[in-house]
C-alpha cells in the first residue's frame, strides 16, 4: 500500500469517527433533521474508509493460478462499493430524512449546540481534507478534476471528494439549521437535508463512473503510452513500433502489448537480444509496467505479395 493514500485514508477514517458520534448526539439533543443526515453522512464516510482500506489490502494479494495477473482489480470494485454506499445510505438516507421532516416538521430546539457542532466538525473535516489534498498534490500535476478522470489510484481522490462533500454539506446544514431558527420555519431545516443528500448522490455517481473505466478495463495515459513507444523504438534493432494497447490491472501494475517490426537483416538470436533490451529499459524506467508481451513482426513479411 502506497503510504500517502494510507495517510489520507487513516486521517479521514479517524476524523470521521469522532465527527459522526458528536453530529447524532447534536441530533438527539436538538431534533434537527440536517444535523442527523450529517451524523449520517460521517459514518457513511467511515464505512468507506474502511472498505478503501479492505481493497488496498486484497489488491496487494500475490498472482495465483485462478489469478495470473493479480488481484489489484479489486481496489476499482471495492470503490465501486464505497460509491453505492454514499449514494444509498448516505445520499438516500438523507433525502429521505429530509422528506420525513417536511412532511412533519419539528422546530429546532437549542440552535447553540449545532453550531458548536458543525464549527467542531468543519474544523475536523478541513484538517482531513488538508492531509488528502496535500498528499494527491503530490501526483496530481494538473487541475483537480483532470487528474481525478485521469487517476488509475481511486482512494485518495475518493477521500478528497468525500472531504469536500462533508465541508458542502456542513454549509448546508448550517443554512438550514440558521434559517429555520431565525425565520421560525423548520422546513429550512428539512430542505437542508435533502440538499446533503444531492450532493452525496452527486459525488456517488462521479465515483460510481470511475470506477467503471476502471473495472472493464482502461488504458494507460497517453504519457505512458507515448514513452513505452520512444523507449522501444531507440532500440537500434528495430524498424517500427505499433501503438501499444495496454490496461491497468492496478493504480500502479500495467500491461503492454506491443507489436514492433525489427530490422529483417537480424537473426533470430539477435531479434531474442532485441526484445530482451527493450523490455528491461521498459521496466527500468517504468516500473509500473509489470508486464510486457511483444509481437515480433519483420518488414520482409509485412512487404511480401
Amino acid at each position: 500500500m502506497r503510504e500517502e493514500s494510507r495517510i489520507a485514508i487513516y486521517g479521514a477514517i479517524g476524523a470521521n469517527v469522532v465527527i459522526a458520534a458528536v453530529k447524532f448526539i447534536a441530533a438527539a439533543v436538538t431534533g434537527s433533521s440536517a444535523m442527523l443526515s450529517e451524523g449520517v453522512h460521517s459514518l457513511v464516510d467511515t464505512a468507506d474508509g474502511l472498505l478503501l482500506l479492505l481493497g488496498k489490502r486484497r489488491s496487494a494479494r500475490p498472482a495465483d493460478a485462478d489469478h495470473p495477473f493479480g488481484h489489484g482489480k479489486e481496489l476499482y470494485f471495492w470503490t465501486l462499493i464505497v460509491a453505492l454506499m454514499i449514494f444509498a445510505a448516505g445520499g438516500g438516507v438523507s433525502i429521505y430524512e429530509g422528506i420525513l421532516h417536511l412532511v412533519r416538521p419539528r422546530p429546532i430546539e437549542e440552535p447553540t449546540w449545532n453550531y458548536v457542532v458543525l464549527g467542531a466538525a468543519a474544523i475536523f473535516e478541513g484538517t482531513s481534507l488538508a492531509i488528502s489534498v496535500h498528499e494527491f498534490k503530490k501526483k496530481a500535476g494538473q487541475g483537480y478534476l483532470a487528474a481525478m478522470r485521469s487517476s488509475k489510484d481511486p482512494t485518495t481522490f475518493t477521500i478528497v471528494l468525500e472531504d469536500s462533500a462533508a465541508l458542502a454539506g456542513l454549509a448546508i446544514a448550517f443554512l438550514g439549521v440558521w434559517l429555520g431558527h431565525r425565520l421560525g420555519n423548520p422546513y429550512f431545516d428539512g430542505a437542508a437535508s435533502i440538499g446533503i443528500g444531492l450532493v452525496l448522490a452527486a459525488v456517488a455517481i462521479f465515483l460510481a463512473q470511475q470506477s467503471h473505466g476502471l473495472l472493464v478495463g482502461e488504458s494507460a495515459d497517453r504519457d505512458l503510452l507515448v514513452a513505452i513507444r520512444a523507449l522501444a523504438k531507440a532500440d537500434p534493432g528495430v524498424s517500427e513500433v505499433g501503438r501499444p494497447m495496454t490496461m491497468h490491472f492496478g493504480p500502479h501494475d500495467v500491461l503492454v502489448v506491443l507489436r514492433i517490426e525489427f530490422d529483417p537483416a537480424l537473426t533470430a538470436s539477435g531479434v531474442a537480444e532485441a526484445i530482451e533490451r527493450i523490455e528491461a529499459r521498459i521496466r527500468s524506467q517504468r516500473p509500473d509496467v509489470k508486464h510486457i508481451y511483444l509481437e515480433a513482426r519483420s518488414i520482409r513479411k509485412r512487404a511480401g505479395p
